[in-house]
């Protein structure tokens, strides 16, 4: 479906944009405007000039510029073909493309809302104008604080983004049914139900040795697996919807720290469960306000280093597996590892003789309470935002790591499962108890044997093709009572960009894990994530991969 995009060559004189003269060329936008074919050939446009602040002939700056043209334009062409119908011109005007979205599921922008996310209008005029019972466009216009033209190009691109509205309705209506989330939660928690009788329907036809029963069971199995799938499928949104709404607050966060931010976006598209995505809001709230507060410089430090005036905070997502990757990064000053390595010193988390990499002192960020910053502010300084975000993505079984070089900017990775709902994982066995771990995290498995163990010296350690991989026994983490068989199995993931491995007694095989939840009574279980339910009845214990690591290495050797 096409996107109203509107765009426009600014005056410089509007609030929003930087002051800076213009010169005359002869590739003009008003020509591009009028008899631009290219510009017409995307879409059906409306072209809007605003002519209130032209000044008589002679009493103006001539190098100046007073006027400004908003286009509100349909397409589905992209922001990019829409910046080239301006590529001759944009040396010598301002132009700024927004794309609005036309989505039939969100709530129609009313012209209050457009006009203040214009920037032609305070939100308090707005809101004045709302409170009574004419129209908002009359009585901004009326009292001064808008023109004729500003409404005009308002309510076009309002009528543009109805009229799309309307098409999609008329397309998709026979086609689509609006079905409430509390419905599709109940459909994924009996999908996940079904899996479960389909585990006990599959292990009772394997120990009765039936053909006919077995072949019952594998169509079972098919059935539920594409059951399972499209169930899952269906509960899937684009992250789209959640980076809409930071585009205003970086808006709004950049002129209150007086900073020049500029929010591009990337992988819009990518899916994520519901679930997920409601719960991920606020943690990039935090990321980003760091990045703003902390990261990005102001306009005088970033001409002092030699960097545009204008910053760059890039939010993107993608597909890795199965899992999706999220990254927040800007080009600003990057962290001082001298700060941090001091702060953390001062607050007892590190020893003066302690030599951590960058990696670990990045890392230090993330804990309670920890802040560089030198003074409080309503935007940052007491220490419990990063400490917030981490909880929140281990919540979502998810891992966050940050990179960062001095003077060129910060990326904080986060990476995520695509359902908190039903998971692939790797059963094992450590004595009469069975474990899983999510099959996304799982590398390989490799054996143990004594002659491994004996080279190792006492450490837990396994050579893995030449590398040396630490490992933990989950017999020991457990404290499961008996001996480990003479060849055990270790287990290797990748956990946060490492290597690491547990060491089992068997590797039972692939398994279609449905999450439960352990209550509240085993909040303190070091650990565990949840719990699943085996086809023989018995409940098997799904691993918290990253809290293990962190409880093996803060025990040391």
């Amino acid at each position: 479906p096409d996107t109203p995009s509107t765009g426009g060559v600014h005056e410089p004189a509007r609030a929003s944009l930087p002051s800076r003269a213009r010169t005359i060329s002869s590739a003009t936008p008003l020509s591009t405007l009028r008899y631009g074919a290219e510009l017409r050939e995307l879409g059906p446009c409306h072209v809007e000039a605003h002519t209130d602040r032209i000044l008589p002939l002679g009493s103006g700056d001539p190098e100046g510029c007073y006027t400004y043209w908003d286009v509100v334009l349909r397409t589905d062409r992209g922001r990019h073909a829409v910046a080239d119908v301006f590529v001759f011109v944009e040396g010598d005007s301002e132009v700024i493309i927004d794309e609005v979205s036309a989505d039939a599921e969100g709530e129609p922008r009313r012209l209050g809302q457009i006009l203040a996310a214009r920037g032609d209008a305070p939100a308090e005029a707005i809101e004045a104008a709302l409170g009574t019972q004419r129209r908002a466009g009359q009585i901004l216009e009326e009292q001064g604080v808008v023109s004729a033209s500003q409404v005009r190009a308002a309510l076009a691109e309002q009528q543009a983004v109805a009229e799309v509205r309307r098409q999609k309705d008329a397309v998709e209506g026979e086609a689509s049914v609006r079905v409430p989330a509390a419905k599709l939660d109940t459909l994924v928690d009996l999908v996940g139900e079904l899996v479960i009788a389909q585990a006990r329907l599959s292990q009772l036809a394997g120990s009765r040795a039936a053909a006919d029963l077995l072949a019952v069971a594998e169509d079972v199995e098919r059935l539920t697996t594409s059951l399972r799938d499209t169930a899952l499928n269906i509960r899937m949104l684009p992250i789209g919807t959640t980076f809409g709404r930071f585009r205003r607050l970086v808006r709004d966060l950049s002129a209150e720290l007086g900073k020049q931010v500029d929010l591009t976006t990337e992988g819009a598209e990518t899916e994520l469960d519901k679930t997920v995505i409601e719960r991920l809001g606020d943690p990039l709230v935090h990321l980003i306000r760091n990045a703003l507060d902390h990261g990005v410089e102001g306009p005088a430090e970033r001409r002092g280093a030699g960097k545009p005036e204008r910053a760059t905070v890039r939010l993107s997502a993608s597909h890795a597996g199965a899992s999706v990757t999220i990254e927040i990064s800007d080009d600003g000053r990057g962290l001082d590892a001298a700060v941090i390595r001091a702060k953390a010193i001062e607050r007892g988390l590190l020893r003066p003789d302690d030599a951590p990499s960058d990696k670990e002192l990045f890392d230090l960020i993330f804990a309670a309470g920890f802040s560089t910053a030198k003074a409080v502010t309503g935007v940052s300084g007491r220490g419990v935002g990063m400490d917030v975000v981490k909880r929140a993505i281990a919540a979502l079984r998810g891992a966050v790591e940050l990179e960062s070089r001095r003077g060129q900017g910060t990326t904080v990775r986060i990476r995520l499962p695509l359902t908190l709902a039903i998971i692939e994982g790797l059963l094992v066995q450590v004595g009469g108890e069975r474990f899983v771990l999510p099959l996304g995290i799982v590398e390989e498995c490799v054996e143990l044997t004594p002659s491994d163990r004996q080279r190792a010296h006492g450490r837990q350690t396994a050579e893995v093709r030449g590398h040396l991989v630490p490992y933990v026994r989950l017999r020991e983490w457990f404290q499961i009572a008996g001996a480990p068989p003479a060849i055990e199995q270790v287990v290797v993931a990748s956990v946060e960009g490492e290597r690491f491995g547990f060491a089992v007694d068997h590797v039972v095989g692939q398994h279609q894990t449905v999450i439960k939840s352990l209550g509240r009574v085993f909040y303190r279980a070091e650990g565990l994530s949840g719990a699943t339910i085996l086809g023989d009845g018995a409940v098997a214990l799904i691993l918290d991969a990253p809290k293990i690591i962190a409880g093996r290495l803060a025990a040391g050797p």
